[in-house]
């Protein structure tokens, strides 16, 4: 598969060094979300590795940050605190995409006007 990236991408790693392996899974989930939702303007992507964190011990954090048009923003930043899954970095990349994709999606039906809005 050959990852095509149109979406301006900021790549930050923090306590850990980025192999090739890890940037092309990351360009790869970059493409899927182009792919499915062309409307992404830019994509911000903080990896951390585990440190010696208190409150997540020995996980890994993946932090993404997608643009989208009239001001529009998709925000993943919370890692499951209890989820041991997310000590190995592939899953810990996959479930934040996975997470990103699915914001990405519901924010794309609001911009629609697909979703319905509740009476205050």
């Amino acid at each position: 598969m050959t990852t095509t990236i149109q979406t301006p991408l900021e790549l930050e790693f923090q306590d850990l060094t980025a192999t090739p392996e890890i940037r092309k899974l990351i360009a790869a989930q970059v493409d899927i979300l182009e792919q499915r939702y062309g409307r992404v303007t830019a994509c911000k992507i903080v990896v951390k590795g585990p440190g010696n964190r208190h409150h997540t011990g020995g996980l890994n954090e993946i932090t993404i940050r997608l643009a989208l048009p009239h001001g529009h923003e998709v925000n993943v930043g919370r890692t499951p605190k209890a989820d041991e899954r997310h000590a190995d970095l592939t899953y810990a990349i996959n479930d934040a995409f996975k997470r990103a994709r699915r914001q990405l999606q519901d924010q794309a039906r609001r911009m629609r006007g697909e979703v319905k809005a509740h009476a205050g």
